[in-house]
């Protein structure tokens, strides 16, 4: 019989050796930033088993070479179409001498452009809503009278009374004969079964899930897709940050009223909506029974009497770079005189944290709101915490009071705004799928500027005082939420 000492010795060097590789693997193989490889680090070296565990669930990085898997022929059809625009841009022609802001900022529009391929569409008609409400009556009207295709994505799909009404609204247009396809996140929306959806397949609609677990277990926890997009008959688009669930109504007691932001828009930027979703879509169906573009319903008729240029950005694990934070941080460099933000999580790392900085100290004014209530703790005090960073340096936050803040929006000189899903911290930049409409358009701009000034009567100031009153827990809660900030 062997003895105890010797199987002990024999496990801790096996321990030793698994931990020594996967720091290897860490530092040598995976590109991460350096602060999230510290914080790895620390996981595998403190808790050298079970950070093995949670590096697998949590750790692993998505190759990023074709991973939506896009045949040639459509990788150049989509790459022309941006070439011509930056040909386009770069001789200051077309949409880029005619509209103002799009000569303006075309600076920012290029880089999208050239990072994400987002193409500017112009004739779009867009409506902004602040309100779960006047969000869902909106949507489930929409869904009623469509007649052909009806395409729905969401992060959250809760099994309570709004996200069962939404599965029985859409089993009703299946049943008249429209193509129902919907795509949920096999995290966000754990709540879900299969047997959810049995009359909505019975009549030919299609349902799927992003990632899902294999034999109840979920190996891609940690890239999560984030977006919320409804796309119907190739005629209207909805993109922001409302999910689907009772507490988006407002009426969890815990959150209170739910404040966040959505557009709904007509017209060319349908599109490329409609081509994300293709893209999602795809990705969670088996190779065989892809769809192609053929198979959609796609915008024909254009608004020629309206003009809204608007560029869909996205970003994921899978892209080269953090488009969506690069797009922000640009955003901040271009702005003159203001900036408002609303996000629930104001995590950002050192970069975005300077261009903040460098606003504010020449002179550009920032208005930053955030939740004061936590739906995650370490984040929260993370949040709190950073934002404090900024008062430091003159800009004005508030903490919202009225309910829970989840509007993710940045507003630049009251003339350009992002609206999505995108939350300023690593796992909106890093690790989660996300989609933001870049709206340049000073009406719709302007609408976010006045919602952020109306939840400033239901929000408090933060001020250095008021921050430097904190708590000795509350300060250590603080440092291990900063330690944690890159992995959050």
């Amino acid at each position: 019989m062997i003895p105890t000492e010797i199987i002990l010795s024999v496990l801790g060097i096996a321990l030793i050796i698994l931990n020594v590789t996967f720091a290897v693997t860490i530092i040598f193989f995976e590109r991460r930033d350096i602060g999230s490889t510290w914080a790895w680090l620390l996981v595998l070296f403190f808790i050298p088993l079970l950070g093995f565990f949670i590096y697998i669930f949590f750790g692993r990085l998505i190759k990023t070479n074709n991973f939506y898997q896009v045949d040639e022929e459509r990788r150049h059809e989509y790459a022309k179409h941006v070439d011509d625009q930056l040909t386009e841009l770069d001789a200051h022609e077309g949409l880029f001498a005619r509209d103002p802001l799009l000569s303006k900022y075309r600076r920012l529009a290029r880089l999208n452009l050239s990072s994400t391929n987002a193409l500017v569409t112009y004739q779009n008609a867009i409506h902004v809503i602040h309100d779960g409400e006047q969000k869902f009556e909106a949507l489930f009207h929409d869904i009623e009278v469509a007649t052909r295709e009806i395409n729905i994505q969401y992060y959250i799909i809760q099994n309570d009374s709004l996200g069962q009404a939404l599965i029985e609204a859409l089993t009703r247009r299946a049943k008249e004969g429209v193509k129902v396809r919907l795509l949920y996140d096999a995290v966000g929306s754990r709540g879900l079964r299969r047997s959810h959806f049995k009359q909505l397949l019975a009549h030919g609609g299609e349902v799927k899930s992003f990632f899902p677990s294999r034999f109840g277990i979920n190996f891609r926890v940690n890239n999560r897709n984030h977006r919320k997009l409804c796309i119907i008959d190739g005629e209207i688009g909805y993109i922001g940050g409302f999910n689907v669930g009772n507490e988006y109504l407002g009426t969890n007691r815990q959150f209170g009223y739910w404040r966040d932001v959505h557009l709904r828009m007509r017209g060319e930027a349908v599109r490329e909506l409609l081509e994300r979703f293709l893209l999602d879509w795809n990705r969670a169906v088996p190779t065989k029974r892809r769809a192609e573009k053929k198979d959609f319903i796609w915008p024909t008729a254009l608004l020629e009497t309206v003009r809204s240029p608007v560029q869909i950005v996205t970003s994921g694990p899978n892209s080269s770079t953090e488009h969506l934070k690069n797009m922000l941080v640009k955003m901040i460099t271009e702005a003159k005189e203001t900036i408002y933000i609303q996000t629930p999580y104001f995590i950002p790392d050192a970069s975005f944290l300077d261009a903040c900085r460098n606003a504010l100290m020449s002179g550009t004014k920032i208005r930053l709101m955030i939740p004061n209530k936590p739906d995650h703790m370490f984040v929260y005090w993370a949040t709190y915490t950073n934002a404090a960073e900024l008062v430091r340096y003159g800009a004005e936050v508030y903490t919202y009071e009225g309910g829970f803040l989840h509007a993710k929006t940045l507003v630049i000189d009251g003339e350009v705004a992002s609206i999505g899903t995108t939350n300023i911290d690593a796992r909106s930049f890093r690790l989660n799928f996300e989609i933001s409409a870049l709206v340049y358009d000073e009406v719709v701009a302007q609408s976010v500027i006045e919602a952020f000034e109306r939840d400033m009567a239901s929000a408090d100031r933060l001020t250095l005082e008021r921050y430097e009153t904190r708590t000795k827990w509350i300060r250590f809660k603080e440092s291990v939420s900063r330690l944690l900030s890159p992995i959050l």
